[in-house]
C-alpha cells in the first residue's frame, strides 16, 4: 500500500494532465482520477518518461479519494456545468468532514456559489478557481485565481505557490482572490480582457496587412520589434511566430488557409452580460464578440462582399499610397492606446462586482497575479500595478497620471489609423470603440442632456437641471404645439 499522496486531481483532458505533472514534478506526491480510464494510464505514462514523477492513477473513484492524506484536497479539471456537478457527486460520496474541492474550470460564479453553501451543508469546503496559461502554462506555470472558502485555499497555499507561474520581480501568480465566486469571477472578466486584446491585435493585422500591403515575412518581423517594447505580451509573441509558419499541406503561409471563422466558450459573452447588469461600459470588449458574432457569417459575408462589389463597392480605396514605417509606428501607438481602454473596462467591472458583492477585491494584486502565466500576461500589467498602488481607489485607468500621458502621447496616431481605417473599407471595432469610450470620458459634458428630454417628452421620466436642485417635468408637447400654432 504506497503511503497516501498529498493531493488529487480528477479530470484528465489536456489541462487536468499538464496542471497534475506540474504538481507531481514540483514534489507534491498526486492521485488522479478520470472517468475514462485510459487517459488515467496515459497520464501515469507520460508522469514516467517526464522523470519519474510522484503520480499515482486510479481506475475507481473510492481508491482514487481514499489514497489522499486528510484533511483531502482534490482538485477538478472538468468541463463546466453539469460534468462538474456529477463530478462532485461521483467524489464526495467517499469524501469527509473538512475535506475539501476545488473547480478548475472555467465555471459561471454564481454555480460555484451554490456549490459552496452544499458542501457547507455536507461539512466540505469549496474553492472555484480560475486557471489560465492553456496547456503550455498549465505544465510549466499558470496564473491561478483560487477563490472560496479561505480555510481551503490555507491547505493548498504552499502547492499553489510552487506550481504557479514565477515572477522575477513580483513572486508566484497567484493570490487569495477573495469570497464566493470572486476567483471565477476574476477569470472570467480576465477572458473578456483577452477577447478585447485579441480582437485589437487582429484589427493592427488588418490594417497593416490590407492597407499597408505587408507581407507575412514582414509582420513577422513587425510584431517581432513590438514584442520588444511596450506591447512585449505573450499575444504579441504568438502572433508574430504564427505569421512565421508555412502551410504544411501546401503553398504559402498557413495563417492565410485559416477560416476566418472564430470560435468561442462563452466567458466573453458572460464578461459583457455582466457588465449590462452593472451598467459599466465595456464596448472594447462588447465589440470584440460582436466580431467573433459577424465572423460566424462566413456564407453570409460572401454573398454581401458580391452585391456590394457589383455596386463598384470593392476595396474602397486600393490606390493610395502609404508610407509604410508610419504606418507601422500609428499602428503600434493605437495598439497600445486602445489596449488601456480594454483593460480600464475590465477593471471596472471587476471593482463594480466586488462593490456589490463585499469582496473587496485588490485590483493591484490582480495585474499582478497577471503578469506571469496567463494569457494576458504582458510588461503592461507590471503599470497597472504600478498605477493601483499609487492609488488603490483610482476611479479608472485612464486617469492614472502616467497612462493619461501615454495616451495623450499617443492619441494623434491612434486616430489616424481610426480615420484610414474607416476611410480604407477596414473594420476596427476594437480601436474605434475605445477611441469612442475615451472620447465620451474625457468629456465635461456629453449629449445626453438631449436623450433626457426626449425620456421626459415622450414618457414623463423628468430630468435634472445643471443649475439648481430637484427632478423636473416639463410638458413639452403642450408647448411644442402652441409654438407650432
Amino acid at each position: 500500500m504506497a503511503p497516501p499522496t498529498r493531493i488529487g486531481l480528477a479530470g484528465l483532458a489536456v489541462m487536468g494532465q499538464n496542471l497534475a505533472l506540474n504538481i507531481a514534478e514540483k514534489g507534491f506526491p498526486i492521485s488522479v482520477y478520470n472517468r475514462t480510464t485510459s487517459k488515467v494510464d496515459e497520464t501515469v505514462e507520460r508522469a514516467k518518461q517526464e522523470g519519474d514523477l510522484p503520480l499515482f492513477g486510479f481506475h475507481d473513484p473510492e481508491s482514487f479519494v481514499q489514497s489522499i492524506q486528510k484533511p483531502r484536497v482534490i482538485i477538478m479539471l472538468v468541463k463546466a456545468g453539469a460534468p462538474v456537478d456529477q463530478t462532485i457527486k461521483t467524489l464526495s460520496a467517499y469524501m469527509e468532514k473538512g475535506d475539501c474541492i476545488i473547480d478548475g474550470g472555467n465555471e459561471w460564479y454564481e454555480n460555484t456559489e451554490r456549490r459552496e453553501k452544499e458542501m457547507s451543508g455536507l461539512g466540505l469546503l469549496y474553492l472555484g478557481m480560475g486557471v489560465s496559461g492553456g496547456e503550455e502554462g498549465a505544465r510549466n506555470g499558470p496564473s491561478l485565481m483560487p477563490g472560496g472558502s479561505f480555510e481551503a485555499y490555507k491547505y493548498i497555499e504552499d502547492i499553489l505557490l510552487k506550481v504557479a507561474a514565477q515572477v522575477s520581480d513580483s513572486g508566484p501568480c497567484v493570490t487569495y482572490i477573495g469570497k464566493g465566486g470572486s476567483g471565477n469571477f476574476v477569470k472570467m472578466v480576465h477572458n473578456g480582457i483577452e477577447y478585447g486584446d485579441m480582437q485589437l491585435i487582429a484589427e493592427a493585422y488588418d490594417v497593416l496587412k490590407s492597407v499597408g500591403k505587408l507581407s507575412n515575412e514582414e509582420l513577422r518581423s513587425v510584431f517581432s520589434e513590438w514584442n520588444k517594447g511596450e506591447l512585449l505580451s505573450f499575444l504579441i509573441e504568438i502572433t508574430a511566430d504564427i505569421f512565421g509558419i508555412k502551410d504544411d499541406k501546401g503553398e504559402g503561409y498557413l495563417v492565410d488557409k485559416v477560416l476566418d471563422k472564430t470560435g468561442m466558450k462563452g466567458t466573453g459573452k458572460w464578461t459583457v452580460q455582466q457588465a449590462a447588469d452593472l451598467s459599466i461600459a465595456a464596448p472594447t470588449i462588447a465589440a470584440s464578440l460582436d466580431s467573433r458574432f459577424l465572423s460566424g457569417l462566413k456564407e453570409e459575408r460572401v454573398e454581401a462582399a458580391k452585391v456590394f462589389k457589383s455596386g463598384g463597392f470593392g476595396d474602397v480605396l486600393t490606390d493610395q499610397t502609404v508610407d509604410k514605417a508610419k504606418l507601422i509606428d500609428d499602428v503600434r501607438q493605437a495598439l497600445y492606446a486602445s489596449k488601456i481602454c480594454s483593460y480600464a473596462q475590465g477593471m471596472n467591472l471587476i471593482r463594480a462586482k466586488s462593490i456589490e458583492k463585499g469582496w473587496d477585491l485588490k485590483l493591484g494584486e490582480l495585474a499582478r497575479i497577471w503578469k506571469g502565466g496567463c494569457i494576458i500576461r504582458a510588461i503592461f500589467l507590471d503599470r497597472i500595478k504600478k498605477a493601483y498602488d499609487r492609488n488603490p481607489d483610482l476611479a479608472n485607468l485612464l486617469v492614472d497620471p502616467e497612462f493619461a500621458k501615454e495616451i495623450i502621447d499617443r492619441q494623434s496616431a491612434w486616430r489616424r489609423v481610426v480615420c484610414l481605417a474607416i476611410n480604407s473599407g477596414i473594420s476596427t471595432p476594437g480601436m474605434s470603440s475605445s477611441l469612442a469610450y475615451f472620447d465620451t470620458y474625457r468629456r465635461e459634458r456629453v449629449p445626453a442632456n438631449l436623450v433626457q428630454a426626449q425620456r421626459d417628452y415622450f414618457g414623463a421620466h423628468t430630468y435634472e437641471r445643471v443649475d439648481m436642485e430637484g427632478s423636473f417635468h416639463t410638458e413639452w408637447f403642450k408647448i411644442a404645439k402652441q409654438l407650432k400654432n
